[in-house]
């Protein structure tokens, strides 16, 4: 098989996976995927994952890539802040809330971080559409902080919220406050509420 060929078959879907073309092509030799390599027309992401290299570049494709290479997964933490203006900061690595075991990748896309979070906490968030009509998920704004709440005990005091500089013009005009304390209530752990509290606190909410 040509790579102009594969090219032009799976070029739509951006990324793959080794189980994926087998399905189609039972034949299929893996060399093929290792030349490729070297002739930099694909990048691998993870170990029986790749993408194509053309898109290194184009936006939205390296969070894209994060739901793809390890699910189920949705896009959450200081990722997700950083992509409302939340935190002021730019997030280099790509974090991520899973159902399945923390890990972590690097490629030439980035650097992909998963933490977990029990199967019925595995809610909050929603799509997010590309320019190409491609979606991936990321967690709401609220259910971010939830997470972050939940799965960093660091944060323990008010100067540790103060720290993190979230955007108080939004945490004043565009948090829901009812959002985020029903998904407190459906967190049901007390050290997620007083936290919750202490961010309160921290910024006059």
């Amino acid at each position: 098989m040509t790579y102009t060929y594969f090219y032009s078959q799976w070029h739509r879907l951006a990324c793959f996976s080794i189980e994926q073309v087998k399905a189609i092509y039972p034949a299929f030799n893996r060399s093929n995927f290792h030349q490729w390599q070297k002739n930099g027309y694909i990048i691998s992401l993870r170990k029986g994952w790749y993408a194509f290299a053309d898109l290194i570049h184009e936006p939205d494709y390296a969070r894209y890539f994060a739901n793809k290479i390890y699910s189920p997964s949705y896009i959450s933490l200081h990722t997700a802040l950083s992509f409302y203006g939340i935190i002021p900061e730019a997030v280099i690595a790509i974090t991520s809330v899973t159902t399945q075991r923390t890990c972590s990748y690097n490629n030439e896309f980035g650097q992909y971080t998963y933490q977990t979070i029990q199967p019925d906490l595995y809610w909050g968030f929603e799509p997010k559409t590309m320019l190409d009509g491609k979606q991936y998920m990321m967690a709401v704004p609220e259910k971010a902080l939830m997470d972050l709440l939940y799965l960093y005990p660091q944060y323990r005091t008010e100067d540790d919220f103060r720290d993190l500089r979230l955007d108080e013009d939004w945490l004043q005009d565009e948090l829901d406050k009812s959002r985020l304390e029903d998904f407190a209530t459906r967190i049901g752990s007390h050290a997620v509420t007083s936290r919750l509290r202490l961010l309160y606190k921290a910024y006059d909410l």
